[in-house]
């Protein structure tokens, strides 16, 4: 048979299309005609297994003749082997898609060798963690102190002794709390990149922070739980402080006011008396709406969803309001009255921060805090009491504090827990039965702690 020439194959035209081209060696092809012309797909025709078969050896002039040629040398080679080319060519394919994905693989181990601590917060922000707020508070206290410190470095490189220094690090400027909490939440976020990939390839060496005892890091005179009470002396000095500064502060002449000592915000001071007299918490206040204050029948409800507490371990509250309350829910309600919000923020529709009385207070008690002065923050000691001498209080420790008197005036625990809104444990027979709900008895510890409150206010000028 004669051998094919290129030639040939190029003098082909439209006329041809249907005609059977062959070539020396059992190459044989089809003359067609496609989108750029004419065009001749070439098979090497064999016998296997006593079956004629074909083998795709390219199309011309895709490919060119020699190289065609070249297709079908090797299929013919293989034949002689007893391989079938067919099942060669498949096998290929198969080799070739698992080296590249082997390759892609490997790429992608090389590039999560490079995954930081960085990487690892924001997927857990994203995927594994949902606290109430939206992650707010944790992404702050990740940029406070987290990144800056580990942030950029790999994960396979962070060991124990990274995490305790970081630990240290908080501590060394005061903030014992703070340093807990954070490794609290660093823990929880290496147990779940522990269980998942590619994070858990990345911990070579297991879990760093399962190494760090932070209670061999806390200083031994550290209290964990707050257990300030103010007296009733510090709260008549309380009363009179705010009297006294406000009265000072609108005294001053316009032209001073810049620079005199303004006196904590009126609703702050009067979220601080409610509070007290409900034994409420200051963030379940600041949610407050009006209406779910009912100040005609003595009521106030706080939704569950207000509540702050572990998951399942929290339940509507129906606060009965002593006239000590409603004189300053009263008060109140001038103030923001024509809001949704008992607290309205300043700058949105929905209610103040929820740590912003807190930042307040603790803002007027500098003495206690082991930082600069913060910027457009109060840094003074307006609000220190006793001189100093029983430490700084906050806004929950008035929530003690109104829970204490209670407990000295003989009212008994139960009637405290359901005051302040605890879920009791027992028995869930007890429990499933047991539905009386101490209303009366609720009233009568609000409306005692009322008297007694006003008979401390009284010394001071009254309410």
């Amino acid at each position: 048979m004669a051998k094919l020439t290129a030639k040939e194959l190029e003098a082909l035209t439209e006329q041809d299309v249907g005609t059977v081209i062959r070539d020396e060696g059992s190459l044989s092809g089809r003359v067609s005609l496609r989108k750029k012309g004419v065009a001749i797909p070439f098979y090497f025709q064999f016998r296997w297994e006593g079956i004629y078969t074909r083998f795709s050896c390219g199309t011309w002039p895709n490919k060119s003749l020699t190289e065609i040629r070249k297709e079908r040398n090797e299929a013919r080679d293989l034949v002689a082997k007893g391989i079938n080319p067919n099942e060669n060519k498949r096998a290929g394919k198969v080799r070739q898609k698992a080296e590249l994905a082997a390759q892609l693989a490997e790429a992608d181990r090389q590039k999560s060798k490079e995954l930081t601590l960085l990487d690892l917060a924001e997927e857990w922000l994203r995927d594994g963690v949902a606290r109430k707020d939206g992650n707010a508070e944790l992404r702050r206290k990740f940029a406070k102190d987290l990144y800056p410190t580990l942030g950029s470095k790999v994960i396979s490189s962070i060991s124990e002794h990274d995490l305790r220094n970081l630990v240290r690090s908080v501590m060394a400027r005061g903030a014992t709390r703070q340093a807990i909490s954070l490794f609290s939440d660093t823990v929880q976020m290496f147990g779940w990149a522990q269980k998942r990939q590619p994070w858990r390839t990345l911990l070579i060496d297991g879990n760093p922070a399962d190494l760090v005892e932070i209670n061999k890091l806390v200083p031994s005179d550290y209290q964990e739980e707050r257990t300030r009470i103010l007296s009733s002396s510090e709260l008549q000095e309380l009363h009179h402080r705010f009297q006294t500064m406000t009265a000072d502060y609108a005294a001053l002449p316009a032209g001073e006011k810049y620079d005199g000592i303004r006196p904590l915000k009126p609703e702050s001071q009067l979220a601080l008396w409610i509070c007290l007299g409900t034994l409420c918490r200051i963030g379940e206040l600041l949610q407050a709406e009006w209406k779910n204050v009912d100040l005609e029948n003595g009521v106030w409800f706080i939704p569950v969803a207000n509540v702050k507490g572990s998951r399942g371990k929290k339940q509507d509250h129906h606060v009965f309001l002593s006239a000590f309350v409603i004189h300053y829910f009263s008060k109140l309600r001038l103030l923001t009255g024509h809001s949704q919000w008992c607290f309205p923020a300043k700058h949105h529709d929905g209610h103040v921060d929820l740590k912003v009385v807190s930042k307040q207070v603790g803002d007027r008690q500098s003495r206690f805090k082991n930082r600069r002065p913060l910027s457009r923050r109060r840094h003074d000691d307006t609000l220190v009491l006793s001189g100093g001498a029983n430490g700084e209080w906050t806004p929950h420790d008035l929530r003690r504090t109104g829970a204490t008197m209670m407990q000295a005036w003989g009212i008994s625990l139960d009637v405290i827990d359901r005051c302040q809104n605890h879920v009791l444990a027992g028995s869930r027979v007890r429990r499933h039965y047991l539905h009386h709900d101490y209303a009366e008895e609720k009233k009568e510890a609000w409306n005692l702690l009322s008297e007694k409150l006003t008979e401390i206010m009284i010394g001071q000028d009254g309410l």
